[in-house]
């Protein structure tokens, strides 16, 4: 028995337009599974198709907004009809913004709350919650199914300014494992990963100089990783891969995996 066989699945991922959402998106189809690639941007959604495709995998892309339930109903409908019921889904979208941010000029206390609902409806809202509701009942029904949440290490450690974005994603390992209660008893599993740092568009700027040396946050962010360096996307496939196979994890629900080279073992 191949226990990371995908080939029977239908996986959705909500963020596959995003690097490390992609290379989620391409490992689970890269095993097997047929994977409906949702996000906003259509020219990232096309060529990820494009990618899967030229890898011998099948794939749609169905252009969605997380944080609108109609968007998700109507992107629930088409996958049904292109690819069938969804047996994994995988909630990748989400990320730090600017507006959130503690500064040198902005403090804690001056982020305007409308500011925090946004950041809290990207990373929480439409980061887990709604996809979860459109996409959990379906799973129910049919007694079977793997959600994956994609958190981060400030979920567990509040990382210094990002104060809305560690918030957000710490009430979302807390979703991950109310559902996991909620659901066990009907076949649904719900776990997160927990990825460390990865270079990716919307941090290259916290991480590199123009001339692409670290700055001195990465700097900071490397001494307090034991395998010293950051993550490349595809080591996060295997976590998703295994997290998705039920007969690699069907005993695995409401646990939060770390792919972070150590940094959250480390203190001084």
């Amino acid at each position: 028995m191949n226990l990371f066989d995908l080939s029977e699945k239908v996986a959705v991922v909500i963020g596959a337009t995003g690097v490390l959402g992609g290379a989620i998106a391409r490992g689970l189809a890269a095993h097997g599974a047929a994977v409906a690639v949702l996000g906003r941007s259509q020219e990232r959604g096309r060529q990820r198709i494009r990618e899967i495709e030229d890898a011998g995998g099948r794939a749609v892309f169905v252009s969605t907004d997380a944080t609108d339930p109609n968007s998700l109903r109507v992107a629930h409908e088409t996958i049904c009809q292109e690819l069938g019921a969804a047996d994994v889904l995988v909630n990748a979208a989400g990320g730090n913004q600017d507006m959130v941010t503690v500064t040198d000029e902005r403090c804690v206390e001056q982020i305007l709350p409308d500011d925090w609902r946004s950041c809290f409806d990207l990373n929480l809202v439409g980061g887990a919650l709604l996809p979860c509701q459109e996409f959990g009942p379906a799973m129910i029904e049919r007694g079977r199914g793997s959600i994956v949440n994609i958190a981060s290490i400030a979920a567990h450690i509040p990382l210094s300014r990002v104060v809305a974005y560690s918030s957000a994603k710490a009430a979302l390992v807390s979703l991950t494992q109310f559902l996991s209660r909620e659901w066990a008893t009907q076949g649904v599993r719900v776990n997160s990963i927990t990825p460390g740092f990865f270079p990716a568009e919307q941090n290259r700027r916290l991480l590199y100089e123009e001339d692409g040396t670290p700055t001195l946050r990465a700097q900071q962010i490397l001494s307090h990783t034991p395998m010293d360096r950051f993550g490349a996307p595809e080591e996060l496939v295997g976590a998703a891969v295994f997290l998705a196979s039920d007969s690699a994890s069907g005993f695995v629900t409401g646990t939060d995996v770390r792919v972070d080279g150590g940094f959250l073992s480390t203190t001084i």
